[in-house]
């Protein structure tokens, strides 16, 4: 099946109006027996979207937003209840051995390692899994040992581990047969700051490489996200709410923002006087060799040009520094506005959260 195209790119991913249901255990007992029982779980709502060759796709969303359900859906550790997902132009669920031959998988939270055997036993096992030769084996987890400073623990139990080191296992497993798709769950997570900016420098460089790896990230730490994603899908009581790049996603969704300026050769009675009748209610302070002057503004009005045009009057604009939104204030935009219509759905049958 060839995989389908997105403005010249093929997508890798590909998520067709997905849904899924988690049915409520035993439901015909309890409704035999009159026991009550909660509602049917809708963690996904047609959800669509793609992901192309060679991209960092980020998925951000609170803890039951859909993340991991949609995440174990694409690995085909779970089956739809409805819509359709392809990797690589196969489908999840009839071609299911082929999807997982695309794909590396590394979750956030992994139970699946033998504690009882080494780092390289690990390794090792689940490298003759995914087909390696025993040779083959031996140098693919000598380079991912190297490359994930694992090299010093390759005899050291997997139980005895440190939680990040743990974790840059899973990474390291994900990586083993060279997948042309790696969904990376948190893959920061636990890491002291330098082991994960060194991991954010590996995602990086798989999604350069020759042919490059397509990368489907989920993560909480926001600034990650940012920095490695090309595009971002906003995900809210399994719901896909708002898919575009970064810096469109802040603009879109902040009205305002704070301006800071340091104005030398004037003081700060000056700079409120040069001020008045252009900034209402300014925040003016003075300090060694310049007044400082803040203010909210509306994003795309003039008030800074005309603030600017005012001050450079009399005094000399130093600095002008303002405060961008983020993802997490586009995160809590869409939050804010599911609370309100779930407030206002009140009385309506509760069709669960995502998980």
């Amino acid at each position: 099946m060839p995989s389908v195209k997105e403005n010249g790119l093929d997508a890798a991913i590909t998520i067709d109006c997905v849904s899924k249901t988690y049915p409520v255990p035993l439901a015909r007992t309890r409704q035999l027996f009159r026991m009550r029982s909660a509602a049917p779980v809708e963690a996904l709502r047609e959800v669509s979207f793609d992901v192309r060759e060679g991209e960092i796709f980020g998925l951000i969303g609170r803890n039951g937003a859909g993340k991991t359900t949609l995440t174990k859906i694409i690995a085909t550790l779970v089956q739809p209840t409805s819509g359709a997902v392809t990797v690589c132009g196969f489908d999840s669920v009839r071609d299911e051995e082929r999807v997982r031959a695309s794909i590396g998988l590394a979750g956030a939270e992994e139970r699946s390692f033998y504690w009882r055997l080494t780092v390289e036993q690990n390794l090792t096992f689940f490298a003759r899994l995914y087909g390696l030769s025993a040779r083959g084996a031996r140098r693919r987890i000598a380079e991912l040992l190297e490359l994930l400073e694992l090299a010093s623990l390759r005899r050291r139990r997997f139980g005895e581990l440190s939680t990040g080191n743990k974790q840059r296992m899973a990474v390291a497993r994900a990586l083993l047969n060279s997948p042309p798709v790696l969904l990376l769950d948190e893959p920061t997570r636990s890491l002291d700051p330098v082991a994960a900016a060194r991991t954010r420098e590996l995602i990086g460089r798989l999604a350069r490489s020759t042919p490059p790896a397509t990368v489907l990230l989920t993560s909480h730490n926001l600034a990650e996200v940012e920095e490695l994603c090309e595009r971002v899908a906003v995900i809210s009581r399994g719901r896909i709410r708002a898919l575009d790049a970064p810096r469109r996603l802040r603009s879109a969704h902040r009205q305002q923002e704070h301006v800071r300026l340091a104005v030398g050769g004037l003081s700060a009675e000056r700079a409120a006087a040069l001020l008045r009748g252009v900034v209402a209610r300014p925040e003016v302070s003075e300090q060694p060799g310049a007044a400082r002057v803040g203010f909210t503004r509306e994003v795309g009005d003039d008030l800074l040009d005309r603030a600017l045009r005012a001050l450079a009057a009399e005094g000399r604009v130093i600095s002008c520094e303002a405060e961008r939104a983020t993802l997490l204030d586009v995160l809590e935009t869409f939050e804010r506005e599911d609370e309100a219509a779930g407030a206002g759905a009140e009385g309506e049958e509760p069709k669960g959260v995502g998980v």
